[in-house]
């Protein structure tokens, strides 16, 4: 007997892919804590070379560049954080560092919003960071640009703008973690597979968002990622 769903089921998240009518569809979003070291520097912390930390936000968090983003409940502190947003092709577990990059499908311009005030609630807890990093449109991100199209970026300058003001400007090359070492670490914990995202880490100059902010983050090379703060609820 055919079953049919109780209501229909939502639509696939998708990020749009640069030059193409194609959809790149999300399956996980995944996310990698303190890879800049000066960013583990602002935020009292030690940048020793350990183990990346590893969290993830829902696949329909996406959101497009160009799209206004409600400052989300629960916080008084929403920060930015711009980072290098990778694109897995190939599915894998176990992966070598030597073969990781032939997994990658592009890469992207993104932006881990964070409610830092419960993050930091969070963290002098010891608890999880979900209501803290994992919430509606907490991930805007820019059109993917294919390996083909631009290889695999490596000394880059990454940036972020609110209004006329540059917050955040380094380099890809600050990177505690390397694009290939991440994935060959990921892929020790979950079998990735074809639409995963993951977003890098962001350098340091992390800071607060409010309604009428405009944000403008790039990294050379690759599509720029523009969006609005707006109020109210999603």
């Amino acid at each position: 007997m055919y079953a049919s769903y109780v209501f229909s089921p939502p639509g696939r998240p998708w990020v749009a892919v640069h030059g193409s009518s194609d959809r790149f569809a999300v399956h996980r979003i995944y996310c990698v804590g303190r890879n800049y070291a000066a960013h583990v520097r602002e935020m009292g912390g030690d940048p020793a070379r350990e183990l990346p930390i590893f969290f993830s936000k829902p696949a329909d968090a996406v959101v497009a560049s160009g799209t206004d983003v409600p400052y989300p409940p629960h916080t008084s502190n929403l920060h930015h954080e711009v980072e290098l947003v990778v694109a897995i092709g190939k599915a894998g577990s176990g992966i070598a560092v030597t073969d990781a990059l032939s997994h990658v499908f592009g890469y992207a311009v993104g932006n881990d919003l964070t409610r830092r005030d419960l993050q930091a609630e969070a963290r002098s807890k010891g608890l999880p960071w979900d209501s803290a990093k994992a919430f509606d449109r907490s991930a805007p991100i820019a059109s993917i640009q294919t390996v083909d199209q631009i290889g695999h970026p490596g000394d880059a300058r990454i940036w972020l703008k609110v209004n006329d003001e540059i917050r955040q400007d380094s380099n890809l090359t600050q990177m505690i973690w390397s694009v290939p070492e991440i994935i060959a670490e990921l892929s020790t914990y979950y079998t990735l597979q074809q639409g995963d995202l993951i977003f890098t880490g962001t350098p340091d100059g992390i800071g607060p968002l409010v309604p009428g902010d405009a944000v403008t983050a790039g990294i050379y090379g690759l599509d720029s990622l523009q969006h609005r703060i707006v109020s109210g609820r999603e």
